[in-house]
C-alpha cells in the first residue's frame, strides 16, 4: 500500500443527524424527537483506528449503526470510499455489506444459540459467494485460525465457549467477508481484564495483516489510548473534541474531555490525581439544553454558553474543539491555553 493510499480517508461523515420520533396518544402522533446524533462531522484515514468516547447515552452506538446503515439517518452524509451509502439502492448496499462489518458489544446475545460455530461464521460467506463451494470449508478454517480458534470448534455451539472465545467467534464472523471497515462497538467491555488484552492485541494484529480500518467505541480510555490513532469525544449527540491520540491525551481542551481524563486511574499510589467531578446527570437527548449542551454541568460555564452554540475551532494539526472558552483566540493562542 502506497503512502498516498494510506493517507486518504476511507470514511467521511458530514453533519450527520439521527433522530428517533417520540410518539404518544391514541393515534401515536409524533410529539418530539430523541436527538441521538445531532450533527457530527469527522473522517477516518484508511488503515487507522478512530476511538469514540463518551458517557452512556451520548449516541456512540447510534453513530456506529448509522455509519453501516443499520439505523436510518435523519440528515447528513456518510461517504464510504466517496460513495454515500444512504443513497445507494438495495442491490448496491448488499454488495457494500461485505466491506462494512460490526462487532457487537455482547458476544452472548449476538450469536445464535441454535447454530454451530462453523455455520455462524460461514453463513454470510455462503450468502455473498465469497469463495467457491469446494473451498468453503478450508476458507472457514483459515478464518478461525486467524482469530485464534481451532478447527475442531466448528460443530460446537456458542454455549460451549467462554466469553473471550465467543468474542473471537464474533470477530471471525465479521472478518470472514473480507471487510475494509469494521465498527467495534465496545467489544471488550463484557470481558475480564486479562481477556480484554488478548482481544485488543488480536484486533491490532488483524488490522496490520489485513489493512483494516476501525471505529472503536469504548468507555475505557486506557484501551482507547492503546488502540486508537485518532480520538473523538462525544457528549449528548455532539462531537465536542477530536484530534490525534497524542494531541487529545496530551492537551485536552474541552472541559468535558478534561473531566473524563481526570477519572483515569493511575497505577501509582504516590500520584494524586486532581479529579474533576461532574455534578448532575446527563440531560435528556429529547430535550437538550439551549446553547452549549454541556453548560448545565460545566464548571467554566459563561453566560454565552447558555444561549449560543459553541463554534468549531480548529488548530493547525487538525485538532478541533467546540467550546466558547476559545472563541476569541487564534489557533496559536489556543495551543498555549491548552498547555
Amino acid at each position: 500500500m502506497s503512502t498516498e493510499e494510506k493517507r486518504d480517508n476511507i470514511l467521511e461523515v458530514r453533519d450527520l443527524k439521527t433522530y428517533f420520533p417520540i410518539k404518544s396518544g391514541l393515534f401515536s402522533r409524533v410529539t418530539g424527537y430523541v436527538k441521538a446524533v445531532d450533527g457530527i462531522s469527522f473522517s477516518i484515514p484508511r488503515g487507522t483506528t478512530m476511538g469514540l468516547v463518551g458517557e452512556s447515552g451520548c449516541g456512540k452506538t447510534t453513530v456506529g449503526r448509522t455509519l453501516l446503515r443499520l439505523t436510518p439517518k435523519t440528515s447528513g452524509q456518510v461517504l464510504f470510499n466517496g460513495e454515500d451509502i444512504h443513497k445507494v439502492d438495495a442491490k448496491r448496499m448488499n454488495e457494500l455489506r461485505t466491506k462494512l462489518q460490526i462487532i457487537f458489544q455482547d458476544p452472548y446475545s449476538s450469536l445464535s444459540p441454535r447454530m454451530p460455530v462453523g455455520e455462524i461464521i460461514g453463513e454470510a460467506v455462503r450468502e455473498h459467494n465469497i469463495v467457491p463451494r469446494d473451498q468453503f470449508d478450508e476458507y472457514i478454517t483459515k478464518v478461525m485460525v486467524n482469530c485464534g480458534l481451532q478447527e475442531y470448534y466448528k460443530p460446537r455451539y456458542p454455549h460451549e465457549f467462554s466469553g473471550g472465545q465467543r468474542q473471537r467467534i464474533c470477530i471471525a464472523r465479521a472478518l470472514a467477508l473480507n471487510p475494509s471497515f469494521v465498527v467495534c462497538d465496545e467489544p471488550v467491555s463484557a470481558l475480564d481484564v486479562s481477556i480484554q488484552a488478548q482481544i485488543i492485541n488480536l484486533l491490532m494484529d488483524l488490522q496490520r495483516e489485513f489493512h483494516l480500518t476501525y471505529l472503536f467505541i469504548s468507555h475505557d480510555l486506557s484501551v482507547v489510548e492503546h488502540i486508537s490513532d485518532t480520538v473523538g469525544i462525544m457528549y449528548l449527540g455532539n462531537l465536542v473534541e477530536y484530534g490525534t491520540k497524542e494531541e487529545i491525551f496530551a492537551n485536552p481542551m474541552h472541559p468535558y474531555t478534561k473531566a473524563l481524563f481526570s477519572a483515569i486511574p493511575v497505577p501509582d499510589p504516590d500520584v494524586k490525581m486532581k479529579r474533576i467531578i461532574l455534578e448532575g446527570s446527563i440531560p435528556s437527548p429529547a430535550n437538550p439544553p439551549k446553547g452549549c449542551k454541556f453548560h448545565t454541568r460545566c464548571r467554566e460555564c459563561m453566560e454565552i454558553c447558555k444561549t449560543e452554540e459553541p463554534p468549531c475551532h480548529t488548530l493547525p494539526n487538525g485538532h478541533f474543539v467546540h467550546c466558547h472558552l476559545y472563541k476569541a483566540d487564534t489557533p496559536k493562542e489556543n495551543e498555549k491555553k491548552a498547555d
